[in-house]
């Protein structure tokens, strides 16, 4: 380019990853069958996620209006709760209960990620504009309307992942929840194609959060709410683009002041394939325990080696964890953990709670477990290694694996078996054994915090798929109402 056209003021065509973003958004008749049905069970299991999360304080203070008073009667409701919130916040407040305790499915490839945080601003925005329509007369959205959704948000968000490391760059992947509800919900307010293109725009202006509050020493809880932060902004983002407000057409490629060059070390993104309902057949489901994905398959060896070692504890010498390059990078971590934020990041934690217990629950990252000492004298006897075939399977689109072994060797020279597991039950090549699980999750899960007759209601919805499709969106929201 010359020095000419950088200095150039005539505004270019927009980005081609911002065209095809708002086409793919913008088309009518998304998503196969099996990306529907599969899109019915995220929508129980994220519920299920988002239900428990209210059993932690930490999380639910975090929860309500921007500021006390600041409600909107008819407005989107917080499934669990009895707020009533304009769609930014509500947006907020799901997409916080949902990622909370690190239990949602889950999307691995070059960058992995939580496609269902994405739901937040998805159920937020539907609510909103059902009751809004039914107030005036109209027609409310469909669930139908939100499971389409949800597949084309799960496909933008892991499409853009398959071959684009944001975290390499210290970029959270919290940002492509950020592009991916922008592009969605800007559409299910009425958004045209160029007011998509504009709200994805900025969306990618706003760059992306830093993984400090990932990774030691700086490990803590903001981790389970920057995607709810995320989906905010985006619907904020996606409001802002329907009042006609502009857009930046060069936001990615623009020389010195674009995303590829300020954030991505000048390197444009790569797509291996266009966007369809992939994602959204191929997601991981989070079902038994929520621990980090690349660590899902390590804590189900270790739970098959919990009847073999719980009594042999003290005679333990080394404990062998082989893993994927992922998992060695982003969740081996030695040394004191600070809170559970920091401890169901561990895969040495998640390996150890198992091993002595036989169960791993979103409260065994709490204090009153982690002060157990048997857990971190384990701990610092573990090596975690990767294994190159692990990382393969990893990468491989016809497989998506997660691999993990564990093995346990004691002082007197002998050794449990080597417990290998290619990919968890959360997995597509699981979902006939993974579905019922998934069931059990989301009725202990939300079951109790319902009156009787919501939950009855509820629970017949959930089984009935083309009837829960059917369901008006605020006729479902209601039943969700605390």
């Amino acid at each position: 380019m010359s020095a000419h056209d950088i200095r150039s003021a005539k505004r270019p065509d927009p980005d081609q990853v911002l065209v095809d973003i708002a086409d793919y958004a913008c088309r009518d008749g998304v998503g196969s069958e099996l990306a529907f049905e599969t899109a019915h069970y995220c929508l129980l299991d994220t519920l299920a996620c988002g239900f428990q999360a209210l059993d932690y304080p930490a999380c639910t203070r975090l929860l309500g209006p921007t500021v006390p008073g600041a409600t909107l009667p008819g407005g989107a409701r917080v499934p669990g709760t009895s707020y009533e919130l304009e769609p930014v916040m509500a947006a907020f407040n799901i997409g916080a209960m949902i990622r909370w305790l690190d239990f949602n499915d889950t999307w691995l490839a070059a960058e992995w990620g939580h496609p269902s945080d994405n739901l937040g601003g998805i159920l937020a925005t539907a609510d909103y504009l059902s009751r809004k329509a039914r107030a005036e007369g109209g027609e409310p959205l469909s669930m139908r309307d939100v499971l389409g959704a949800m597949i084309k948000a799960h496909e933008i968000q892991g499409v853009l992942a398959l071959e684009n490391s944001y975290n390499r760059v210290g970029l959270d992947h919290v940002l492509l929840v950020r592009i991916a509800s922008a592009a969605v919900v800007t559409r299910m307010l009425g958004g045209s194609r160029e007011q998509v293109i504009n709200a994805v725009s900025n969306a990618w202006i706003d760059g992306g959060a830093l993984r400090t509050y990932r990774h030691a020493p700086n490990t803590g809880s903001r981790k389970s709410w920057a995607a709810g932060d995320a989906t905010s902004r985006a619907v904020r983002l996606a409001l802002i683009a329907l009042t006609g407000e502009m857009g930046y057409p060069s936001a990615l490629s623009a020389r010195t002041w674009g995303f590829y060059d300020v954030l991505f070390k000048g390197k444009p993104f790569s797509f291996p394939q266009g966007y369809a309902s992939y994602v959204m057949e191929n997601v991981l489901f989070k079902i038994s325990y929520p621990a980090e994905f690349h660590a899902q398959t390590a804590v189900e060896a270790a739970m098959a080696l919990h009847r073999s070692v719980k009594d042999r504890l003290d005679d333990v010498d080394r404990i062998q964890i082989e893993t994927q390059e992922a998992g060695v990078r982003i969740i081996d971590k030695t040394g004191p953990l600070d809170n559970p934020a920091d401890r169901d990041h561990c895969i040495q934690y998640m390996v150890a709670v198992p091993l002595i217990f036989g169960r791993l629950t979103a409260a065994d990252y709490e204090d009153s477990v982690a002060r157990d000492p048997r857990i971190d004298a384990l701990r610092a006897r573990m090596q975690v290694v990767e294994n190159e075939r692990y990382t393969r399977d990893y990468f491989d689109p016809a497989k998506r694996y997660i691999g993990n072994s564990v093995q346990v060797f004691f002082s007197d020279g002998t050794s449990t078996d080597k417990v290998a597991i290619d990919y968890p039950i959360g997995h597509r090549e699981r979902r006939r054994e993974g579905i019922p699980v998934l069931k059990r999750k989301f009725a202990a899960s939300v079951s109790g915090k319902l009156a009787a007759r919501q939950w009855d209601e509820l629970r017949e919805l959930a089984e009935d798929r083309e009837r829960l499709a059917a369901t008006a969106v605020d006729d479902f929201m209601a039943l969700l109402v605390a």
